[in-house]
C-alpha cells in the first residue's frame, strides 16, 4: 500500500529489506533513478542483477549506504577533500570512488581496487538500506543500456517479474543519475556529470580533472560511449533547414524550452517550458521513453547549455544517440 506521501508503508519496506538480507534483489526509487538492488557483500544475489540486466562484469556497480559510518566496512581511506564532499552533499546525488576494502566483492567493482559508494537522499532508500543491515550495491533498475526508470511503472514495463519485489516511492525528483568523482588519481576527476553540478563541486573543493581517461575498460557506471538510449533513434546534431530531408518520416522533437515550430513534428516532448535546468533534468528519461512509445522514425534533440545540470543532460544525450562502429 503506498501513503498519501507517495512512500511505501513500513511493512513494505521491511519485507524488502528482509529480500536483501536474504540474498534477494529488490528495486527502489532513489532520488536520481530507480535502482535494482541486492547486498553488496553477497556475490550470488549481485550476480544476479547481472543477470537481470544483463550487464557486462567489466561494468562496476555504485555501493549505496545509509551512514557515512558505513563507509568503514567498504573503503580504505577518505581523503579530505571527499570528506568536505560528503559533508556538502551527503545524502544527495553524489558519488565517490574511493580505494576498497578487500571484503568488497571483485564482482561489484569490476575487479578494480576501487568502489564507488554514495549515500542517497530518498527517505526509502535510507530505511531500505538501514533495514537490510548492509550496504546495497545498485545499478540502475533496467535492461542495460536503456533508459534509466524514473517511477517504479518503468521497473515493472522494463524488468517485470524479474525482481523479487519493487518499492514505490513516486516519481524521481532528480531525474538524471548521480555525479561520480574519483579519488583515485593524484587530483580528483569528473567521470559522469549527474545530479550535483561540476560548479558545485569545484566551490567546495577547487579545480578537478575533467578529461576523460582512455582505458578499455570503464572505471564506474555510466561511462560507456553508447548509454541511455532508447529503440528510436535520437539526432542529437540537426538544424530546422535539414527537416526537408525527413519528408514523409515521423518525426519527434526532444525540447529544452516551448519550441517556436511544433508544426514540423509528429510530437513533441518539452523538458522545462521555463528553461530550468532541474525540472528539464527530472523530465528527461520520461520524456524520451514517450517519445519512444509514440511510434517515430527518429528523435530530433535539442542541446541544452552545458553549465550546472546542462552538462548532465547533455551527457546523458549524447550517449542515447551514439553509433556504435558496427551501427553504420
Amino acid at each position: 500500500m503506498i501513503l498519501e506521501e507517495g512512500l511505501q508503508s513500513p511493512t513494505r519496506i521491511r519485507q524488502a529489506a528482509e529480500i536483501i538480507a536474504r540474498g534477494g534483489i529488490v528495486a527502489f526509487p532513489t532520488e536520481t533513478v530507480y535502482g535494482l538492488g541486492a547486498n553488496a557483500f553477497n556475490p550470488l544475489a549481485v550476480a544476479r542483477i547481472f543477470d537481470v540486466k544483463k550487464r557486462p562484469y567489466f561494468d562496476p556497480l555504485i555501493v549505496h549506504i545509509a551512514h557515512p559510518a558505513d563507509l568503514d566496512k567498504i573503503v580504505l581511506d577518505i581523503p579530505p577533500e571527499a570528506g568536505k564532499l560528503m559533508g556538502r552533499f551527503w545524502p544527495g546525488p553524489l558519488t565517490l570512488v574511493l580505494p576498497k576494502r578487500q571484503e568488497v566483492p571483485d564482482l561489484v567493482t569490476a575487479g578494480l581496487p576501487t568502489v564507488a559508494v554514495r549515500m542517497p537522499s530518498h527517505a526509502v532508500a535510507l530505511e531500505l538500506i538501514e533495514l537490510a543491515g548492509c550496504p546495497v550495491a545498485a545499478p540502475s533498475a533496467n535492461p542495460f543500456g536503456y533508459l534509466s526508470p524514473t517511477t517504479a511503472q518503468h521497473v515493472r514495463e522494463q524488468l517485470g517479474n524479474e525482481v523479487d519485489l519493487i518499492l514505490d516511492g513516486g516519481p524521481c525528483a532528480v531525474g538524471v543519475e548521480s555525479t561520480i568523482l574519483s579519488f583515485s588519481g593524484k587530483r580528483p576527476r569528473l567521470l559522469r556529470p549527474g545530479g550535483v553540478s561540476l560548479e558545485e563541486i569545484e566551490s567546495i573543493i577547487g579545480k578537478v580533472e575533467t578529461a576523460p581517461v582512455k582505458t578499455q575498460r570503464p572505471s564506474a557506471p555510466g561511462m560507456l560511449a553508447r548509454h541511455y538510449a532508447p529503440r528510436t533513434p535520437i539526432v542529437l546534431d540537426w538544424r530546422d533547414k535539414d527537416l526537408h530531408s525527413h519528408e514523409g518520416k515521423k518525426i519527434g522533437l526532444l525540447a529544452f524550452q516551448e519550441p517556436v515550430n511544433c508544426l514540423a513534428f509528429d510530437h513533441v516532448e518539452v523538458l522545462s517550458k521555463k528553461g530550468d535546468f532541474r525540472e528539464a533534468a527530472a523530465n528527461l528519461f520520461a520524456a524520451i521513453r514517450r517519445l519512444d512509445a509514440a511510434n517515430l522514425d527518429m528523435i530530433l534533440a535539442e542541446a541544452v547549455p552545458e553549465v550546472g545540470l546542462g552538462r548532465a543532460i547533455m551527457d546523458r544525450l549524447r550517449r542515447a544517440s551514439h553509433k556504435e562502429e558496427s551501427d553504420s
